[in-house]
């Protein structure tokens, strides 16, 4: 798709007149069908699997191929949706009198932003994204476009995230300081903890990794959908002595409860954007804070505003008031859509 061969149409209908919010998201007026919606729909576009954007229930549900089956994982087969209509990325698709196109949005596998052209006009729905690189799904490409709708779960200037090699070299040189002991890193189930792993393995390391069972189905999807994790054992199946020294990845609940107490001598990671606000990683008892995002930060929110060339702004969620006031600096409309229940899921 070439996304720089874009120019707005003076007679195109203005996209506030055919995409608008309603109490179940973000609706396309002439294709007939609504975007991440929060209540069950007749027809969705889902841009990632993550729960607070891919909920169960719809009849007809279009996605990557990818999210499609991250779906099924999470959600099973028969409430992953009743159609399950697989669209690959740059495949211009016609519904009703809207051309829907779905491009990398560079936060987990599968993940799509919606390019919607009707009329001359092109809306763009991000989803979640980020900028940085990530070895287990497609770069984020940036579309020109008349209205670039985007998240802002980090849209505070306070929020920087460093490259992510420095962080996992940061687990690395924890791990050979203290050899014996047990590294214990809270990653969310889903995309989180596949790009960790990939990291380290990216980094030179080739041990075994051991998963909580809430991560042992998703990595093994990657793995059958190409991307290569190396070793992965259950740690729940192994003996204490297995795992002195190892390297053990666990949502960050499941790190401070009963399971994570189980591990003798832990250095407690966590790898989360809030990892950057040192009270939180205090509060949470995490002794190696890793700032590792699968969101944009404020850099890139702004660069990514900038590629898409919008003339307009619409933000979902987040910190939404500090990214508007930005766009107004910049002489470019914006306004908060405010949807409810985006960004419930932890990063």
């Amino acid at each position: 798709m070439a996304h720089d061969l874009f120019y707005a149409s003076p007679m195109a209908p203005r996209p506030e007149t055919w995409l608008k919010t309603t109490p179940s998201g973000l609706y396309c007026v002439p294709g007939d069908f609504h975007i991440d919606p929060m209540r069950v729909v007749a027809r969705a576009i889902i841009t990632h699997g993550h729960s607070d954007h891919a909920r169960p229930g719809h009849a007809h549900v279009l996605a990557t191929a990818e999210t499609l089956a991250i779906m099924r994982v999470r959600l099973g087969a028969e409430r992953a949706g009743g159609v399950l209509q697989p669209l690959a990325y740059g495949t211009p698709l016609k519904i009703n009198d809207v051309t829907i196109t779905l491009v990398p949005a560079g936060h987990v596998l599968g993940s799509a932003q919606v390019v919607m052209d009707h009329q001359g006009s092109r809306a763009v729905v991000s989803g979640d994204y980020k900028r940085q690189p990530d070895p287990t799904c497609a770069p984020f490409e940036p579309v020109r476009c008349d209205v670039f709708v985007t998240e802002a779960t980090f849209g505070l200037p306070v929020f920087r995230h460093p490259p992510p090699d420095g962080e996992i070299e940061k687990l690395l040189r924890s791990h050979a300081l203290f050899p014996e002991r047990t590294h214990v890193v809270g990653a969310y189930s889903l995309g989180k903890s596949q790009r960790l792993i990939a990291c380290l393995r990216q980094q030179g390391y080739k041990a075994p990794i051991y998963l909580h069972g809430a991560h042992a189905n998703l990595c093994a999807l990657y793995q059958s959908l190409g991307v290569d994790l190396g070793d992965l054992r259950p740690a729940t199946a192994a003996q204490k002595t297995q795992l002195r020294g190892a390297m053990v990845l666990a949502p960050p609940a499941a790190v401070g409860e009963r399971w994570g107490r189980r591990l003798e001598d832990p250095v407690v990671a966590q790898a989360s954007g809030w990892m950057r606000i040192r009270q939180r990683a205090k509060a949470a008892g995490v002794e190696l804070p890793l700032i590792i995002s699968d969101h944009a930060d404020w850099d890139a929110l702004l660069a990514t505003i900038k590629d898409t060339q919008a003339p307009e702004i619409w933000v979902t969620h987040g910190a939404e008031d500090a990214l508007i006031r930005a766009c107004q600096l910049m002489q470019i409309r914006a306004r908060a859509l405010s949807l409810i229940g985006y960004g419930e899921e932890e990063e």
